[in-house]
């Protein structure tokens, strides 16, 4: 009788740990994310190079006269250009809007604005892919969407 007490308890368990665990992954994803952001905003290259994972790949959706694109961006290009002096701040505005996350995986899709300084420059979404290396959490792949209406 002992013994299938300790197993209903421990199944009762389950989905508290599952949830708990659940919610620290969640965390780690969205820290990794905003770090990324961070370094990005205060100029520095090394913390945003600390978020990605090694092989990253960037992509951006850009609509030109009426034709969808896609457009490759170099992840080393884009860490150079955030460690290189430049006037204003580069200040991407994002909230989380669903993050999905199974096993090493994650996907996370944010809607954000991007400002030069105070001066809005555009907005759209990202989609974001992270894979858990034994480090934690690394963005592998970053797609986005850009424009500059219909924000919200």
């Amino acid at each position: 009788m002992k013994i299938l007490l300790l197993i209903c308890s421990f199944l009762a368990f389950l989905p508290v740990a599952k949830a708990q665990s659940g919610a620290l992954e969640e965390a780690a994803v969205k820290k990794t994310i905003a770090t990324f952001f961070d370094g990005m905003r205060k100029g520095d290259s090394t913390l945003v190079r600390s978020t990605l994972a090694p092989g990253a790949i960037f992509h951006t959706i850009a609509n030109r006269k009426g034709t969808t694109e896609l457009r490759p961006e170099n992840p080393s290009e884009f860490v150079k250009a955030v460690g290189t002096p430049h006037k204003e701040v580069w200040d991407e505005r994002i909230s989380f809007d669903k993050i999905l996350i199974d096993a090493n995986l994650a996907s996370v899709w944010t809607p954000y604005e991007f400002y030069l300084g105070t001066t809005f420059s555009h907005c759209g979404y990202n989609s974001f892919q992270l894979v858990k290396l034994a480090e934690g959490w690394k963005i592998a792949h970053i797609i986005d969407t850009r424009r500059k209406e219909k924000c919200k």
